[in-house]
């Protein structure tokens, strides 16, 4: 399914910053970054529980926020784009 994570971390500290460093690169591991704290992650259930779980243990509560939008598989229909930075399909392979 695909999973929109989404992220809000105060950086007004030098903690806050390395707490927002550790959020995008775990994320990293997980979908592509379609903007600056917006990540597209094509998961299972199993995938979601661990990276949710990472977030958290990352996470300051009374500080940042996060949030996971479950598209599901028929995600092609409930997601426009326009603008720069095209968008692409989660289902197939990525060519580094």
């Amino acid at each position: 399914m695909l999973v929109l994570v989404t992220y809000d971390v105060n950086t007004e500290t030098g903690a806050g910053r390395k707490r927002l460093r550790k959020i995008a690169k775990e994320c990293v591991n997980y979908g592509q970054r379609v903007q600056n704290s917006v990540f597209e992650c094509s998961l299972d259930g199993a995938q979601l529980h661990v990276l949710k779980a990472k977030l958290l243990e990352i996470m300051d509560e009374e500080k940042d926020s996060l949030r996971f939008y479950r598209l599901g598989d028929n995600y092609k229909n409930k997601i426009e784009h326009y603008g720069v930075k095209e968008g692409y399909d989660a289902k197939e392979a990525l060519i580094l």
